[in-house]
């Protein structure tokens, strides 16, 4: 079988002994042709970590790029411009991956000619931990509904493959003809963590005809580490808080009509301000502002 190239980009943030981990984890995949490239937004490394980075880029084990600011749409966009393979896997920075993941990315794009993108399964820590005996085997029709699907698709849980509204941003592959022939980028006005970011990018692959496959023989291990990453911004912070609304809002007003943004706003207000389930959160706004001051 011809196998595509393969171009994996990684966007890392204040990360040390983990990243190193997810590049070996990495290396260690036996697919035919595959570029790693990392972009690096952390300004000082540990020494260790610092070594063994530039060990695996003077070896041509990796492509590594610093650069000086914080911004995982443009790390996206940074390791699109600099790729060459026929597909685009992106993975978080703390992930851990099994025996044949790159294959069962590619092999997706070769059996479904129709697929523009593949979102892969994620065995998350956190969530598994929470709910470590749920099995899905079809979203419910709500998940391609984009008001509310945020709050139905769930791609830890659900055990067969089909079509989805999106991607998790640590597990997604695209079809270069996305970015070279219909010229689609990540938005870079989505702030903090950039969540939503990728939810956007693929909402925008509806008019290419394409279709988002989930294909759970993608799987990948999520660690969720404490520090680093999305999660270096508290998520009882005051300015993660503005992040994570403004980046709802900008999603919606970019891409839902006005019944889907009235369905979406509203889930948003119930679930993460009133704390109602899925989200199950704190609504106490004293509990907030005083995280807020210790960071």
């Amino acid at each position: 079988m011809d196998w595509p190239t393969l171009s994996v980009i990684i966007p890392t943030y204040q990360r040390e002994g983990v990243l190193c981990d997810t590049l070996q984890s990495l290396l260690a995949q036996d697919y035919p042709t595959y570029e790693v490239i990392v972009v690096d937004q952390t300004p000082t490394h540990q020494p260790e970590t610092q070594r063994q980075l530039e060990q695996l880029s003077q070896t041509g084990q990796i492509t590594l790029y610093r650069v000086p600011w914080a911004s995982l749409p443009a790390a996206r966009n940074l390791g699109i411009e600099q790729s060459s393979g026929d597909l685009v896997l992106f993975i978080d920075d703390d992930v851990v991956l099994p025996p044949g993941y790159l294959y069962a990315h590619a092999r997706t794009f070769l059996e479904r000619p129709d697929v523009g993108a593949v979102a892969g399964r994620v065995f998350d820590r956190m969530k598994l931990a929470e709910q470590d005996d749920l099995e899905i085997d079809y979203l419910p029709p709500e998940a391609m509904d984009p008001g509310i699907a945020w709050y139905h698709l769930d791609l830890v849980h659900t055990t067969q493959p089909q079509p989805v509204l999106t991607a998790r941003g640590c597990n997604m592959s695209f079809r270069r003809e996305l970015f070279d022939k219909h010229g689609l980028r990540f938005d870079e006005r989505f702030y903090g963590s950039a969540v939503r970011e990728e939810s956007d990018f693929c909402l925008h692959i509806r008019q290419t005809g394409y279709i988002i496959w989930y294909n759970p023989a993608a799987h990948l291990v999520h660690l969720g580490e404490a520090t680093g990453g999305c999660h270096d911004i508290s998520t009882k912070s005051l300015r993660y808080q503005l992040d994570f609304y403004h980046n709802h809002f900008l999603l919606g007003l970019k891409n839902l009509t006005p019944d889907q943004n009235l369905r979406l706003f509203s889930r948003l207000f119930d679930c993460h301000v009133l704390g109602h389930p899925p989200c199950n959160k704190d609504p106490n706004l004293l509990k907030v502002l005083r995280a807020e001051s210790f960071t």
